[in-house]
């Protein structure tokens, strides 16, 4: 006699699996490294500051 399977277990099991390949899939798509992040983050930044500098005051 075989052993009786827990549906909800396989069926949850089967959920977080699809949740996770998708989650890989849009960590390629859509991820950025820490230096890109930073990167961008100092380019703002700059944008920032060198706006802030070209303002006439009124």
């Amino acid at each position: 006699m075989t052993t009786p399977l827990n549906l909800n277990k396989i069926r949850k099991e089967r959920g977080r699996t699809s949740r996770k390949a998708r989650a890989d899939e849009n960590a390629v798509a859509f991820g950025q490294s820490k230096a890109q992040k930073e990167a961008l983050k100092a380019r703002a930044e700059q944008i920032a500051r060198n706006l802030e500098g070209h303002k006439r005051e009124t």
